[in-house]
């Protein structure tokens, strides 16, 4: 990976943070610049020494940098885009780390226009349950999977500076279409998190919902540990995702329809045979060492 002259971060939360971090304790970021929407960001970014300059706008952060990293909610990614494209320099290579690529990617080829093949779009599969700032760490990509999902008009060199940039974090880089990224994510990521806040959702409108909440233990506390995440974030998630959620959604409902069945007519033995099914996979899944994420 060759060492950049500027970083340009857009969005100064726990990813762009934390990724920014890592650049600059891998030697490859000597200057970043950074700029946020929220001006108490931005400002904590500074004095915590995640970025050296604090910029105006979009434009003033973009210019002269050679790497640009969009780190923003996924809805906001298009109007960046808008202004990145205005600033950025001819050579200079984007990408961002939204959850959703199908739909970035569109938005990137309507804002970028020619300039399209220097943007490398990036998911980290990375993430805690509290965000900002101050939520940074500069070891949070540090053996984590990162998913670039490149079309074929994406320069190679531009592919290759992402990819170096997050290896150079400590990440392990794969890549992928993005529809079927987002396919994939919306069966074991996004559909997980709705499935968590729908739980605490429902819970939560009962009259005695703090008693039962009083009762709560590690099996709630587990299941509904990602319900802590953004709700912003993961709305523009879900509707970014819409259809691949929907029908994961359809999935899990119909399962589920199986489980109450079962406990209908009281079929013990069907019911601990997928119970033991899931059970094995699970177990499987843990002994490789993956582990979800607030990001994912």
């Amino acid at each position: 990976m060759r060492r950049l002259k500027t970083l340009a971060l857009v969005g100064v939360g726990l990813i762009g943070g934390s990724f920014a971090m890592g650049l600059r304790r891998a030697g490859i970021a000597p200057r970043i610049v950074g700029f946020d929407r929220d001006r108490g960001a931005l400002e904590s970014a500074a004095s915590l020494g995640v970025i050296d300059t604090a910029a105006e706008s979009v434009s003033e952060a973009v210019k002269g940098a050679d790497l640009v990293v969009i780190a923003v909610p996924v809805r906001s990614v298009g109007p960046v885009l808008h202004d990145v494209a205005l600033a950025m320099e001819a050579d200079a290579v984007v990408t961002d780390v939204g959850s959703t690529k199908a739909e970035v990617v569109r938005v990137a080829r309507e804002e970028l226009r020619e300039r399209f093949p220097r943007f490398v779009p990036g998911h980290p599969i990375a993430g805690r349950e509290t965000s900002g700032v101050e939520s940074a760490l500069v070891d949070l990509f540090r053996g984590a999977r990162v998913v670039l999902t490149p079309t074929d008009k994406t320069a190679p060199d531009a592919i290759e500076t992402v990819r170096g940039a997050w290896e150079a974090v400590g990440a392990k880089v794969a890549t992928a279409d993005a529809e079927e990224h987002d396919r994939i994510f919306a069966a074991v990521s996004h559909l997980p998190h709705i499935l968590s806040f729908a739980l605490v959702s429902e819970i939560a409108s009962r009259d005695n919902a703090a008693e039962l909440l009083g009762f709560a233990a590690g099996g709630f506390r587990d299941f509904t540990r990602i319900a802590a995440s953004s709700p912003q974030m993961w709305r523009d998630i879900a509707l970014q995702n819409r259809e691949a959620l929907l029908a994961e959604l359809e999935r899990y409902q119909a399962r589920l329809a199986v489980f109450r069945e079962l406990i209908e007519r009281g079929e013990a033995s069907g019911l601990e045979r997928l119970m033991q099914e899931a059970r094995t996979t699970r177990t499987n899944w843990a002994a490789g060492g993956k582990r979800p994420t607030s990001n994912e």
